[in-house]
């Protein structure tokens, strides 16, 4: 048993002292062969790997100027996609199918008017510069109209009583002068229908809900 084992021993030392022996001699030949090389050829050979150093800069420069530019684009993308939820944003605000909220005013209607009398006063609001109009938390959007005789009237299938609210978002100072001022449109209501009062309040804050209206186009398709 122990002979078993002093040769395994002798064999293991033997292969190491091999694998040794053979890396110093690939070493001493790699070595000579430089060293047998002429000065010529070990200039030359310098000269191909300085080449090959700045080829492989090069392509660094060149992966690094790539990344940049996907980066910048990247940033622009964003960007450009940031404006275009804003004006989507915008449209949408403008169009009624988003709820908004900014400074404006509230006008307090009571007494008998008809439907064309509340019409011109909104169209009176759009000509003053509102930028969204809801009665009575009505929406008002294009196609929106307030019909009917006095004491019925109805917008959007919504039933108007003797008093209701017309809210404005808009500038609280052009929209208040604009319809109070002498020969505007609450001096000619007046005058039209005798037992009506209208109450300008400008506000900071007036909120006006989206509309319910699917403002969808029924027979038309977007022409590219």
């Amino acid at each position: 048993m122990d002979r078993t084992r002093n040769r395994l021993s002798i064999a293991l030392v033997a292969f190491i002292l091999g694998v040794l022996v053979i890396a110093q001699i690939r070493s001493q030949a790699a070595n000579a062969g430089l060293a047998n090389q002429t000065a010529q050829d070990l200039t030359l050979l310098v000269a191909n790997l300085n080449t090959q150093n700045e080829e492989l800069r090069g392509e660094v420069a060149s992966l690094e100027q790539q990344l940049a530019t996907l980066a910048d684009a990247r940033a622009r993308g964003q960007s450009a996609a940031g404006q275009l939820r804003e004006d989507l944003d915008r449209i949408q605000a403008w169009a009624g199918l988003r709820a908004v909220t900014g400074s404006g005013i509230s006008v307090r209607v009571s007494g008998q008017i008809d439907g064309q009398g509340v019409e011109d006063f909104l169209n009176e609001l759009h000509n003053a510069g509102a930028e969204a109009v809801a009665i009575d938390g009505v929406r008002i959007v294009p196609g929106s109209v307030v019909a009917g005789p006095i004491g019925a009237l109805s917008v959007e299938n919504s039933a108007l009583g003797a008093s209701f609210e017309i809210r404005a978002i808009g500038s609280p100072q052009i929209l208040t002068g604009s319809l109070t001022r002498t020969g505007g449109i609450i001096a000619q209501l007046d005058v039209a229908f005798p037992d009506l009062t209208i109450s300008v309040t400008p506000l900071d804050i007036v909120a006006i809900p989206a509309t319910t209206r699917d403002l969808s186009p029924v027979h038309g398709q977007p022409s590219l």
